[in-house]
């Protein structure tokens, strides 16, 4: 027996070895990456799914925070101070920013810090999610309300016009959407983000390589009608409230480079944004005509723009809506206003 001893002694270090280097690594991935304490969601009726109320996390180095009402804001009281603005966003992911934008770098934040600069106290509070379509937007608003808003914007891009509303099917199943923390950050290393990229050829998760179904033109064009119907809806909703309503648009990247392509749909989409008198914080008209290495500058893929995209179109909200006067909350700014 007693030659077995150095045999035990040796797996002993070995297994300590693996122990401590397992440690390590964990405590390595939650303090730098933020990993093991991602953002979560949950399924709901109204929108599909929203992101839990009350999370207040740094992810990759960039502050993450959500208020009471799965808004990328801080909390709210409903009903807002005496003499204050408040602007209520509502859109997808390109709104939200994701975990590899600061909080401070949204576009909300930027827009509320151009305002207050002017001396009027403002909130601008983003009601987003990754892949929400029109009619989750307007699922939020049956949902919530407008918050008692002075203004309501709705950030739609190229891909939204013809998006089916996403449902909850994803939510606790896709790594992208937990609605529980992973067992360890290790774990959701490994499920999230490694496997993925590495294995990104075998479906190991259900949701992240699937077919995408042949839609046929008349399909898409069905889709396009039933998302107008929806955007009519909501905008009534805020208007029978009295609150003003507008319009960003966000093309993809591919909109503008190489070179300017009108993105599909988007002139039936102006018909109706006319036919309604609705303003609209165009992005696509504004950047087409800029040179395509400034454009390239504003996105971080396809889809999501970059803190500087998100800059530039803080900076057209706020030129159109505030210096141009079009907007009486925005009364203290003028076109002498430092931006």
């Amino acid at each position: 027996m007693q030659k077995n001893f150095p045999k035990v002694r040796k797996y002993k270090k070995i297994l300590l070895f693996i122990v401590f280097n397992l440690v390590s690594i964990e405590f390595a991935l939650r303090i730098l990456f933020g990993l093991g304490s991602p953002v979560l969601s949950q399924a709901d009726t109204y929108t599909g799914y929203r992101f839990q109320p009350n999370q207040s996390l740094v992810r990759f180095g960039k502050r993450i925070e959500y208020n009471q009402y799965s808004q990328r804001s801080e909390p709210i009281k409903l009903q807002k101070a005496k003499g204050s603005l408040r602007i209520l966003m509502i859109g997808d992911s390109v709104l939200n920013g994701g975990n590899p934008i600061d909080q401070k770098q949204i576009i909300t934040e930027q827009l509320k810090a151009k305002i207050q600069a002017s001396g009027q106290p403002t909130e601008v509070l983003n009601a987003s999610a990754g892949s929400w379509g029109i009619g989750n937007h307007l699922g939020y608003l049956k949902e919530f309300g407008t918050f008692n808003s002075d203004a309501v914007i709705l950030q739609i891009g190229t891909h939204d016009l013809t998006q089916p509303t996403s449902t909850s099917e994803r939510v606790g199943k896709d790594p992208n959407y937990p609605d529980h923390p992973p067992l360890s950050a290790i774990q959701e290393a490994l499920n999230r983000y490694i496997i993925p990229r590495v294995f990104g050829n075998v479906n190991l998760n259900p949701f992240s390589n699937q077919e995408i179904p042949q839609i046929s033109p008349a399909q898409v064009d069905q889709q396009f009608q039933k998302n107008m119907e929806f955007f009519k809806t909501a905008a009534k909703l805020v208007r029978d409230k009295k609150i003003p309503i507008y319009v960003l648009f966000t093309p993809n990247r591919y909109d503008l480079i190489p070179k300017p392509a009108t993105p599909p749909y988007k002139p039936e989409f102006m018909q109706v944004l006319k036919s309604l008198q609705i303003q609209i914080f165009d992005t696509y008209d504004a950047w087409s005509k800029l040179p395509t290495n400034v454009v390239e500058t504003y996105f971080r893929d396809e889809v999501h723009l970059s803190a500087v995209g998100y800059q530039v179109a803080a900076d057209l909200i706020f030129q159109q809506l505030c210096i141009q006067q079009k907007f009486q909350g925005c009364f203290l700014a003028s076109p002498s206003t430092k931006l």
